[in-house]
């Protein structure tokens, strides 16, 4: 299991060693139940929503592969729990290579999003794929925003404490 938050023996990346972070380290470790029961909920939920959903992972597959004969995913690397590096899972909903042909963030109409993508994206379903993150351990379904390093480098020290919890699907803050 990836749970990195729940493993006493890690040592926080230098970015990330100073007192509020090192403080709430400790707390987080004294809830390891609450914790181990997240973890539980997060495989049991995961593993009942890909059953009935696998019929939409497969038709969107086919949507994607049909159109340009891409990849079906779109994996980048973001940081999670104690700033360990994962590949977040996205269906692609863009042209091949887009990072390298316009602007790293996505505008409204961008030419780059593909139809099928479009149709996915109108329907949050781009974001289905992130279930296999939180089977494999990487997210949670309520976490942290999974950031690129480069956000992660500018971080306060208030924002480094979100590191020591898995990223999220979603976030408390999405929820409220």
């Amino acid at each position: 299991m990836k749970g990195d938050f729940m493993n006493e023996n890690i040592s926080l990346p230098e970015f990330m060693r100073n007192e509020l972070v090192i403080k709430t380290q400790k707390e987080l470790r004294q809830r390891k139940g609450y914790l181990i029961s997240k973890r539980i909920f997060d495989i049991v939920v995961s593993l009942l929503l890909l059953v009935p959903l696998s019929i939409v992972f497969l038709v969107i597959a086919i949507a994607i592969k049909l159109e340009d004969g891409g990849p079906v995913f779109y994996r980048q690397e973001r940081v999670t729990t104690n700033g360990r590096k994962f590949k977040i899972f996205k269906f692609r909903t863009m042209v091949l290579n887009a990072d390298k042909v316009g602007p790293l963030v996505t505008q409204d109409h961008d030419p780059r999003i593909t139809k099928v993508g479009r149709r996915v994206r109108n329907y949050r379903l781009d974001e289905v794929a992130q279930l296999l993150n939180v089977l494999i351990g990487d997210m949670s379904f309520v976490g942290a925003r999974p950031e690129v390093q480069k956000y992660v480098d500018a971080y306060t020290p208030e924002m480094q404490t979100t590191l020591l919890l898995p990223a999220g699907v979603t976030s408390i803050a999405a929820i409220e």
